[in-house]
């Protein structure tokens, strides 16, 4: 039995504005890719990629991985994406783990996915989930397959949480509780290693893409249900929270492109435990909110963490 994995890509730009007036190269590939003009954003970017700027050769990964204004070219992708993630671009390192993975190239996608799982990305937990629950380029263990999966859910990964329904399906009740536990632990890491929202640096790229799985499984072989993983030493439990409930949430930014939103969260999430994120669109505004909160006031509260920052009531 097998869990499939499919790559759903989401164009776009992920430029914060800030960022854009930087570099006037990639600026210019910016309002190119921004009216249309994919071949002029091409232009724009190309020779500072060749360069060297890491937001410039992830922009041409994307260009091709996405066919904007070129032929969908996967190795073209992979080569600009390498380039990008040798620099320790963030996007670049978490999207050349991916496109080895959708290239074939399984056991190299590894540790460039964890070097994204490591900065809490939840594509990089969510498709390292399902290569370690099917044994895909890395040893089967479907403790920690659960645990990534139940992190890339926590982080608002929609695929993640309809996978999860499927993993409860065949992983032994036992497993899935050790998977809990060690979610709790990588939880509580990534709250101690949140760094201070200013300190934050910003990117110029085009959003990552998303990830899905298959809505169905095939049955599961005996074996498969049997000859399971051995559970990592399992740290002591947290205590579970309680479930939040209420109408209150804080919105922490309103963006042009979704992968901003994205982005954001995935930096300031361990500073709301118990709470997750909303992505709601209005036009071509993306929302980050997060919740819920009981009470205005405890949404408030919640505000003085991150600014700027502002209670709404959904």
């Amino acid at each position: 039995m097998r869990l499939p994995a499919a790559l759903l890509l989401l164009a776009g730009l992920s430029l914060p504005a800030a960022a854009r007036a930087q570099d006037a190269a990639v600026k210019a590939g910016v309002e190119a890719y921004d009216r249309g003009d994919y071949a002029g954003a091409l232009r724009a970017w190309r020779p500072a990629a060749e360069k060297g700027d890491a937001d410039a050769q992830y922009n041409v990964g994307q260009i091709y991985k996405l066919g904007r204004g070129v032929p969908v070219d996967m190795v073209e992708a992979e080569k600009w994406y390498r380039l990008a993630a040798l620099q320790g671009h963030d996007l670049g390192e978490a999207n050349y783990g991916m496109m080895l993975f959708e290239n074939g190239k399984r056991e190299a996608a590894v540790p460039w996915l964890e070097r994204a799982v490591g900065r809490g990305e939840p594509r990089a937990q969510y498709l390292l989930g399902v290569m370690l629950f099917n044994g895909d380029g890395v040893a089967k263990n479907w403790v920690r397959a659960y645990a990534l999966m139940l992190r890339a859910s926590a982080g608002g990964l929609d695929a993640a949480t309809r996978t999860l329904g499927q993993m409860d399906q065949y992983i032994p009740a036992a497993d899935r509780q050790a998977g809990r536990t060690l979610a709790q632990r990588y939880e509580a890491e990534a709250r101690v290693a949140v760094a201070p929202p200013a300190a934050a640096p910003a990117r110029r790229g085009p959003a990552a893409p998303a990830l899905a799985a298959a809505s169905k499984l095939p049955p599961a072989p005996a074996a498969a249900r049997t000859a399971r993983p051995t559970a990592p030493a399992a740290p002591k439990a947290a205590t579970p929270a309680t479930p939040v409930t209420g109408s209150w949430r804080i919105q922490l930014g309103a963006f042009a492109m979704p992968g901003n939103a994205e982005r954001l969260w995935s930096q300031v999430r361990g500073h709301f435990p118990g709470r997750r994120p909303f992505y709601p669109a209005s036009g071509k505004i993306t929302r980050l909110l997060v919740g819920p909160f009981a009470s205005q006031a405890d949404a408030q509260k919640a505000c003085g963490v991150i600014k700027p920052c502002m209670a709404v009531q959904q």
